[in-house]
């Protein structure tokens, strides 16, 4: 009796081996030939195997937090532009903590059948929070790709930014200006990219300038009116100048700083972490280290949509270099001895 893995070798044209890859979804298999596979399947009356249903006419989710960052909506635009030119409908899933949930999204679109999904920043990227979501859906070969929080844990394509290299940066640069009574103002919420910013400060802190004091870091909700009272936190403690953990932050010290009576860059210097367009117009324009949105963006796209048609896939962490922007926020202090 002729095996159903026969038959559609047969009317396939391709080898057992090829049929039974692309019944069990596993990489090795060219875009071209799984086509064959599942027409075969098709022609001759077989009910596809889950894996290989129909999914929502290429539909990929995804799914970020909330945010006001410019920088973290570019990500969004490219990603959503390279999918689209692929030929996939993406659609965005934005979560908050008193809207739907990441969970939610999750669960509605691996129910409509997306073809794939992209998380940017999610839970996965909280330290200590539960994968079991995420395993699941590694676990049942669903695409998936993830971005800004990367967990050892789930064997998945990773994309993250640089955070520590980024503090670094942001640390050199001040100290080369003389700067050493350095402030760290950063989001309270503990995720993988805050704890690698913060170590990265602390590193260079200890490199740079011998020492760092605990007050010297100031941790707030990440939005521009936090960062303004965070901020006055860091004035009363004589820092000479701000690595802040986003441009938000950023923005929200500089007119804390301003407000009391203060210059930027002239009695402190501030520098932000994302970077867009939007912050060479800011007064003063704002240096910050900027991050390889653009890069990630379509790095992600690309990763997931190869993961989609079958292609191998990098499995594990990928990280994009920072980039100093220099603008006008940071300049010498305004003594010749720092203290």
């Amino acid at each position: 009796m002729v095996s159903r893995i026969d038959q559609i070798a047969q009317q396939a044209s391709v080898s057992k081996a090829t049929v039974s890859r692309v019944l069990n979804n596993r990489p090795g298999v060219s875009p071209q030939m799984r086509r064959l596979v599942i027409d075969a399947i098709d022609n001759l009356g077989i009910e596809r195997p889950q894996s290989l249903r129909a999914r929502s006419f290429g539909v990929i989710g995804l799914v970020v937090p909330e945010s006001e960052e410019p920088c973290d909506r570019l990500f969004v635009k490219v990603a959503q532009s390279t999918l689209a030119k692929s030929g996939y409908t993406p659609v965005l899933c934005t979560h908050s903590k008193d809207g739907i949930s990441e969970e939610d999204y999750i669960g509605m679109l691996c129910e409509k059948g997306a073809a794939g999904i992209i998380l940017a920043g999610g839970t996965h990227a909280k330290i200590g929070s539960d994968v079991t979501r995420y395993a699941d859906l590694v676990a049942r070969e669903v695409p998936i790709v993830f971005s800004d929080g990367f967990n050892p844990t789930l064997r998945a394509p990773f994309f993250s930014h640089d955070d520590h290299a980024a503090s670094d940066i942001a640390v050199r640069h001040l100290k080369n200006l003389g700067h050493t009574r350095i402030g760290l103002l950063i989001s309270s919420v503990s995720t993988v990219p805050i704890r690698r910013f913060i170590d990265g400060y602390k590193a260079a802190m200890e490199r740079e300038c011998g020492l760092y004091k605990p007050e010297w870091i100031v941790m707030s909700h990440n939005r521009e009116e936090t960062g303004y009272v965070a901020a006055l936190r860091l004035l009363r403690c004589g820092v000479t100048a701000v690595v802040c953990g986003s441009d938000m932050l950023a923005l929200g010290a500089m007119h804390s700083v301003t407000q009391h009576g203060k210059l930027v860059p002239g009695d402190i210097s501030i520098i932000g972490y994302g970077d867009s367009n939007l912050l060479a117009y800011t007064a003063p324009p704002l240096t910050t280290v900027r991050k390889a949105m653009l890069s990630m963006g379509t790095a992600v796209a690309h990763t997931l949509i190869d993961s989609i048609e079958g292609e191998e896939t990098i499995m594990g962490e990928s990280l994009f270099s920072p980039e100093l922007v220099i603008r006008e926020t940071t300049a010498p202090p305004c003594s010749k001895i720092d203290t």
